[in-house]
Parts: C-alpha cells; sequence; structure tokens
C-alpha cells in the first residue's frame, strides 16, 4: 500500500466498457472522499476518464479465465485501504460468492453464498422459489422436455451466467453468456439439437406473458431483511421487445413491493438484487422475469430519484447499515442516450410475434417529448463531461467498423 492510501478508505469497482453501473457507483462514493479503485480488463473503459476515478488497473478478462479475474481483484482486495467490493456484473456476483472465504480475509462483502446465488441463476431454480413462494412467474420447463408448441414460446438461456459450477459440460475457467432470446409463434417446433448446441446447454422454454408494462424492482437485503427498495417503471428498453431500461420513472406499487419481498424472503436474499416485472396485461400480475444479484443498467435513474444504492452498499458493508434512509421521490424520469439510440435501432432489426413494433416517426416524437419533460440524462453531467463524450465515441466507431 503506498504512502497515499494510508489515511483513506477506498472500494474496489470492477468494469468493463460499459459504464451504467461503475459510474454512478464510483461517483456516489467519490464524491464521498471514498477512494474509488477501478479495476477493468479493457485499457480504456470510459470511466478511466472520469475526476471521480481515483485509480485504474488492469485485471485479466473474466470470460477468458475467472481464476486470473478473482486472482487479479484479490490483489486489489489484499490492501489495507481497501474496505469493500462493488459487484456490477454477473461475473463479480459469482466470483465474490464461490470465492468467498479468499475474498472475506480481506474485504466486508454483502453477498449471497454460493448455493442462495445459483437458485437466482438458474431460471428453472428461480421459478421453483416463486412457486414456494406463491407469486407470479411464468411456466418454466426445460426445451428437451417440451412436447406441445401449440401456445405463445420463448426460448431462452437456462443461467443467467454459464461456468462450471453450473453446467458440467462447461469448460472449466471459463464465463460466459448467451443473451439470445428466441420468440416462437404458436405451433412453430424449435430444432432441439441445434439450440442446445448453440447454447452450450439445455435451455429452457417460458410461456409467452401478454404484458402491459414492464417494471424493475431493486433491494439491498440483510439475510431476508430489506435495508433499501426501490422500483420503477421502463417505458423504453434496449429493444422494444424487451431488455434493461433506457427510459424510466420512479413509482411506488403496494402490490409490486409484496410479490418482490415474499420472493426474496423465500430466498432469504442478502446483498443486491435487482427483479424485472410484467405486467399481466389480462389479470394485472407482476409476474417475475429474472433476478440479477448485482447493481442495474438503470442505477443512474435511482440515483436521480435519490435512492443512493452504491452508498446503502457501502454502509452496510462497513456495518452502518442504521444510518441508510430508504426513501426516494416519485415520478423522477431519466434516460440513457445511448440506450435510446439503441432501442430506435431495435425498430429496424428486431421482431417478434407476440410485441407490435412502434411506428418509427411516432417514437422519435416521444422520445424528443420526454426529453423535454424528463431533461436527465445518464452520464452527462457538467462536471464530468469525458464519460458521456468518451461512450459515445467509442459507439461510433464500433458502428462504423
Amino acid at each position: 500500500m503506498s504512502a497515499d492510501h494510508r489515511d483513506v478508505e477506498s472500494v474496489l469497482v470492477p468494469t468493463q466498457h460499459d459504464p451504467s453501473r461503475s459510474y454512478p457507483t464510483m461517483r456516489s462514493l467519490a464524491s464521498k472522499g471514498i477512494n474509488t479503485v477501478v479495476a477493468s480488463e479493457n485499457a480504456h473503459p470510459p470511466v478511466f476518464a472520469s475526476r471521480f476515478c481515483d485509480e485504474r488497473h488492469r485485471v485479466p478478462a473474466a470470460e477468458d479465465d475467472l481464476a486470473a479475474y478473482r486472482d487479479g481483484l484479490l490483489e486489489l482486495a489484499a490492501r489495507e485501504d481497501v474496505r469493500t467490493a462493488v459487484p456490477l456484473r454477473e461475473e463479480d456476483a459469482y466470483v465474490f460468492s464461490r470465492y468467498y472465504d479468499a475474498f472475506d480475509e480481506h474485504l466486508d462483502l454483502v453477498v449471497p453464498p454460493l448455493d442462495a446465488l445459483e437458485r437466482v441463476h438458474d431460471r428453472m431454480l428461480l421459478a421453483e422459489a416463486a412457486e414456494a413462494a406463491g407469486v407470479p412467474a411464468p411456466e418454466t420447463r426445460p426445451l428437451d422436455e417440451v412436447d406441445d408448441w401449440s401456445g405463445g414460446n420463448i426460448v431462452k438461456s437456462r443461467y443467467n451466467l454459464l461456468t462450471d459450477a453450473y453446467v458440467d459440460s462447461y469448460p472449466g475457467g471459463e464465463a460466459g453468456k448467451e443473451k439470445d432470446v428466441i420468440h416462437l409463434r404458436p405451433g412453430e417446433t424449435p430444432d432441439v439439437d441445434e439450440l442446445c448446441d448453440g447454447m452450450s446447454h439445455v435451455p429452457i422454454v417460458q410461456e409467452c406473458v401478454p404484458k402491459d408494462d414492464e417494471y424493475m424492482f431493486a433491494g439491498l437485503y440483510d439475510h431476508g431483511e430489506p435495508l433499501a427498495t426501490f422500483q420503477h417503471r421502463q417505458i423504453r428498453g434496449d429493444s422494444y421487445v424487451g431488455g434493461g431500461g433506457v427510459y424510466r420513472k420512479s413509482v411506488s406499487i403496494p402490490e409490486l413491493e409484496r410479490v418482490a419481498r415474499d420472493l426474496l424472503s423465500e430466498l432469504d436474499w442478502h446483498g443486491l438484487a435487482c427483479i424485472e416485472y410484467m405486467e399481466h396485461a389480462e389479470t394485472g400480475e407482476f409476474v417475475l422475469t429474472e433476478i440479477n444479484p448485482r447493481m442495474w443498467q438503470s442505477l443512474p435513474a435511482t440515483i436521480h430519484a435519490g435512492a443512493d444504492f452504491p452508498h446503502y452498499y457501502w454502509l452496510q458493508a462497513t456495518g452502518r447499515a442504521d444510518e441508510i434512509d430508504p426513501g426516494y421521490d416519485l415520478g423522477t424520469g431519466s434516460h440513457s442516450p445511448r440506450g435510446e439510440l439503441v432501442y430506435l435501432a431495435s425498430l429496424l432489426t428486431d421482431e417478434s410475434p407476440y410485441v407490435d413494433r412502434p411506428g418509427f416517426l411516432r417514437t422519435v416524437g416521444e422520445m424528443l417529448a420526454s426529453f423535454y419533460r424528463q431533461p436527465h440524462f445518464d452520464y452527462t453531467h457538467i462536471d464530468d463531461p469525458v464519460v458521456f463524450v468518451s461512450g459515445f465515441g467509442r459507439m461510433i466507431r464500433n458502428r462504423l467498423k
């Protein structure tokens, strides 16, 4: 540890190129005098240019070598000034949980044990947990056990994260994500062998739920008890057929709170949880989509509404959970500029037999109106403009390749 760090407390912030989780985390904590130790497998992620990034470190890529990624984080965690690390992606939650004892020697982590983590990473086990909790979830079956294709169905990965701990045949030491979601028309029979080979495991089939709106519930839990919760309605996502929110408004709906709390209580949850829900178009029920055990893509919108989850996490990890004030403002909206462009692109490229494609020009008009009514954008801070400029420039360069 260098002399510069002897009188400060530091937080370890792992990141990739996408700043949606890392930037609001380090901005929140750095503004409170906490030294941000930012680690990435990428040479020049946008957050490295931020004034709130106190230190920049390279670590091996998690998807290539989980053990090397773990060791790279452990080397930074071993510093006396580093108090905790924030799980910002699936790989972080997995590494911190699977190798908890190694990290616990150096850090105060707030993460679930590996068996609890598997119950949310494995969508079959998650469906079973929802049934045990008595909360709505889509009918979920392994692909190779389905013999009736008469209804509307969706095929997706069984796991949020593929590792050898979950899938015996998956290469040891690697981590992967299978993000393809295949919408099947009623009566359409998929090629089971081809899908299993392409996804490197047996994926799942879920019934297609007719939906009116999509919502997110976020929580920070202490062994089954909520310390802070938050809700927003997703107005636009990464794609018109679904995905993470890119325009959202904070809400507070008692029934959504109930079903989310019942599920997390059943899981005896500990740490961060981001739960995605669909509002059933016919019954009005809030139907579970998935749980992510980490910070969420729309974290800037959450903080904008007054729910500072990075700081809440720090307080819990450092034994000051009693200082958490979990209130937030309702009706506040926030946009991801990059995400809004991706949503527009989805109108030209994506398709689904179950979701009507919005008109392109009408959508542009709705976007402009929402920009006027809710002029708050992720990462566009006048005191720190380089993160947006760097990220936008990279997106344009990738589009031109």
